[in-house]
């Protein structure tokens, strides 16, 4: 069969600071290639919804995917999916990725025939045996598939990470992906899945809590075949696991792989493997991102983090020692007042990290979502995307974005300004010779991309598409969270990275 996957347009919080290739959709397109489709890939973040109507018009695909991993572009989703069925009757249309599969039968309701499935849990395991009941009929019988009949068996997880290795080779525009400095910067995973369980948190709901780790010779083989200089680590906490880390970085050693990286880690797993790390930035780690969410104990209880400010303090000297550049998130409450904000403001230029803002946002799949007592004040997906308050606020809103936009602007001037590009000059250098556009137009895009009346103006747009209300659940039993349950006895699967009363990341 012809299939045509789509990537939506990029939020917000992706408009400055990153654009990552849709390492997941790229999985999904390897799996299908694997299994005989012929395959091709759309981003609508470095391209234009024209260019997704060109390759349908041309393409003609018997069949179109669409990643959703964000609840904000479920409108926009829903709205392409229209216009193919209009352009292709008889395409068969389906959704998948991380968020929607939490809203599945909602989304279907919503988009009144113009979505034909979702595939709810992992895409690679699913997408050939779906494809292959499209085309002979029945898609009703394959797991983790849902229709408007109802759901289908449970979603199947995927024996291995190891494959398929993502299509990158599909994709265009592959010097638009960056993060930060990194420019370009392609992605890889190591491991998928966390094994613990912070309220705000939809990763460890939508696995089960499971953790699945690539083989050393496989990871250190795809970032040899990586062309781009820079690579993001994908995994939701890089190097649990102070062997595998080890492993892999042997393995990178033994081919002499030569990159910078990025990764995402939490304060007490660089604390406990701190020699991992080290042993990192000898091969290139450069960027870390660490969300630490709170300055104070009562935070980081709040987000059932267990860790305490002491142990992100000396992680962040830790990270200082190394060479790591680090980049600090810290979560809003709504609830915050004028001198709660005065005082992220001391906090945040008081340290030389970076640190970003974003908004506590109870997600569907969370445990917040299903316990946070605070009435909804919106249910437009769009305004999910953690730069908006979609709960009460203790300010009105108006000034909650004022102090909200000033404090990021106080940051932004502090890492994002003119200072910055001087400090920076010889690798924005290096990148414009190299016709990379991506962090120079960074440095000076915030003012236009944040701006408090912006801010409050979405909240103002015509709603066409809602969020669901809350279901009520006692989280008691957190399975009934899960989206996989958790593979038993598996190759390459732990269950025990992390003790089960452990933290989120």
């Amino acid at each position: 069969m012809r299939l045509l996957l789509v990537h939506p347009s990029a939020l917000m919080y992706s408009e400055i600071f990153l654009r990552l290739e849709p390492l997941g959709l790229e999985r999904v397109a390897a799996a299908a290639r694997d299994a005989g489709h012929e395959v091709r890939v759309v981003d609508l973040q470095v391209r234009g919804h024209d260019d997704l109507r060109k390759a349908a018009s041309s393409f003609r695909p018997e069949a179109v995917g669409f990643s959703l991993n964000y609840l904000a572009n479920i409108p926009e989703a829903i709205d392409l999916a229209r216009a193919v069925k209009r352009l292709l009757p008889g395409c068969f249309v389906f959704f998948g990725g991380h968020s929607v599969s939490f809203v599945a039968e909602d989304v279907l309701e919503q988009a009144a025939g113009a979505v034909d499935a979702v595939v709810r849990g992992e895409g690679e395991p699913a997408v050939a045996p779906l494809l292959e009941a499209v085309r002979d009929g029945g898609v009703d019988g394959v797991p983790g598939i849902i229709t408007t009949a109802g759901r289908g068996p449970a979603p199947s997880m995927l024996h291995s990470i190891d494959s398929p290795r993502p299509a990158r080779d599909l994709m265009s525009h592959r010097n638009r992906y960056f993060i930060g400095e990194l420019d370009p910067c392609a992605s890889i995973e190591f491991t998928r899945g966390c094994p613990w369980d912070c309220s705000f948190c939809s990763a460890w709901t939508f696995y089960g809590r499971s953790y699945r780790k690539a083989s050393p010779e496989a990871a250190a083989a795809e970032l040899a075949s990586i062309r781009e200089p820079n690579v993001f680590i994908v995994d939701d906490v890089a190097f649990i696991r102070p062997e595998h880390g080890d492993a892999i970085a042997a393995a990178v050693e033994r081919r002499g792989v030569r990159k910078q990286y990025y990764l995402e880690t939490r304060s007490d797993v660089l604390l406990r493997n701190t020699e991992v790390f080290e042993r990192w930035t000898r091969l290139g780690l450069r960027y870390m991102f660490l969300g630490m969410e709170a300055i104070d104990a009562e935070g980081l209880d709040l987000f059932r983090k267990r860790v305490s400010p002491d142990e992100n303090f000396r992680a962040l000297e830790t990270a200082r020692k190394l060479g790591i550049n680090v980049a600090i998130n810290l979560i809003v409450d709504p609830a915050w007042d004028a001198e709660r904000f005065r005082v992220i403001r001391e906090f945040a230029l008081s340290v030389p990290e970076i640190v970003h803002l974003t908004v506590m946002t109870p997600y569907p799949g969370t445990e917040i979502w299903h316990t946070e007592s605070r009435r909804l004040t919106t249910r437009d997906y769009r305004l999910f995307d953690i730069q908006h308050a979609v709960v009460p606020t203790t300010l009105p809103l108006d000034e909650f974005y004022r102090e909200l936009v000033r404090t990021q602007a106080v940051i932004n001037r502090k890492h994002l300004g003119w200072g910055t590009a001087l400090g920076a000059a010889q690798v924005l250098g290096r990148n414009l010779l190299h016709g990379q556009t991506n962090f120079a137009r960074m440095l000076w895009k915030f003012n236009r991309v944040y701006n408090p009346d912006r801010q409050l103006a979405d909240h103002r747009r015509p709603v066409r598409y809602e969020l669901p209300l809350p279901r009520r659940l006692d989280v008691g039993d957190r399975r009934q969270l899960y989206v996989h349950s958790r593979p038993a006895g598996r190759s390459g699967a732990s269950s025990r990275a992390a003790p089960e009363t452990g933290t989120g990341h």
